[in-house]
């Protein structure tokens, strides 16, 4: 049988990446360029800097892609390149990289969502997984829970009504003086703290809702540590860290659990930048584990954006008939 290769395309926010899929499951290379150093002075993504960044990295990239794999441009079968969601500008960049490409070489190409791209960084990780189970999608964007019913139907349950959890915890972290980005910084600090020291809310919505709402404990935690500089009191950074992210994490597997236990399956898969959260991780673990379910994650490299996961989530939508036309445009606003 004829091998078939997947050339994955990802630059949605502030990382380029090129990545070559062989057939189903196995990534040959996953090259990521991170611009993390560069918006860490500004404490966040600036999105016009991101975008002039793709453009110095993505052909030395696709170059190198090709070179560490061992092959030609005439080898690639499919082009997968990340349609939204994202910065306009930067979605731009890895688009016209891939028309470029589709053009010269006539090939097909295919615009990946870059959510469901999140929840097939799994099926590299974990060669066994298969469809239907339980997916928790948790970046710095987007947070969703959805029925995976097979590998192009998702089935969306619950979604974040305002911050994401990424991006509640960028924000605590730049309040506390942390840096960017928010999230490694407050997983590390929240290990020398205590989780029970302050009593921040748990939005769980209504009884039976399966959304999220985060931007009311991100408020809280701001309005904590408001008040305790006003009375000249220092804050705790390691306690306020690890009650923060305690919060958090009791939401996501509260409503993790509740659809599980709802719909009888017996796999969750956990997935984004929040995915790489060792005390998520740690609870969901010890939930699943009482109950005899099963928990996936993916590798920590397949957690952050990453062309590996655009590659296997464009993979599955040509194989199931689908492809785009040279014309494709960016979604920045792109639901799953």
């Amino acid at each position: 049988m004829t091998d078939f290769y997947t050339l994955g395309i990802e630059t949605s926010c502030d990382d380029s990446s090129v990545a070559i899929l062989k057939n189903d499951r196995e990534v040959l290379v996953n090259l990521i360029s991170s611009q993390i150093d560069i918006h860490t002075l500004f404490g966040g993504v600036v999105p016009e800097i991101a975008s002039r960044k793709h453009l110095e990295a993505i052909n030395p990239l696709i170059d190198k892609a090709l070179s560490d794999a061992g092959l030609t441009y005439e080898d690639i079968d499919l082009i997968s390149v990340t349609k939204g969601p994202g910065l306009m500008g930067s979605l731009l960049v890895g688009i016209s990289a891939s028309k470029a490409l589709s053009l010269a070489l006539n090939k097909p190409m295919i615009g990946a969502n870059h959510m469901q791209g999140h929840i097939c960084a799994n099926y590299l990780t974990h060669k066994e997984l298969e469809p239907p189970f339980i997916s928790l999608v948790v970046s710095g964007g987007h947070t969703y829970l959805c029925k995976v019913n097979s590998y192009t139907d998702y089935e969306v349950v619950g979604r974040t009504l305002d911050d994401a959890v990424g991006e509640s915890f960028d924000k605590v972290a730049r309040k506390i003086g942390l840096g960017y980005p928010g999230g490694p910084k407050i997983d590390k600090l929240s290990k020398e703290g205590n989780k029970e020291a302050i009593d921040f809310p748990r939005v769980m919505l209504e009884k039976n809702s399966y959304d999220f709402s985060f931007s009311g404990l991100k408020t809280a935690v701001i309005n904590y540590a408001h008040t305790q500089e006003q009375k000249g009191i220092e804050v705790n950074k390691a306690d306020l860290a690890a009650s923060f992210e305690e919060a958090v994490v009791d939401v996501l597997v509260a409503k993790s659990m509740k659809l599980l236990r709802e719909t009888g399956l017996k796999t969750l898969a956990v997935s984004g930048g929040v995915a790489a959260n060792s005390r998520l991780r740690e609870r969901l673990k010890e939930e699943l584990d009482k109950e005899g379910m099963e928990l996936y994650y993916p590798d920590l490299i397949l957690c952050t954006d990453n062309a590996a996961m655009v590659a296997m989530a464009g993979y599955l939508n040509y194989k199931n008939g689908d492809t785009d036309s040279k014309f494709m445009k960016v979604y920045p606003n792109l639901e799953l």
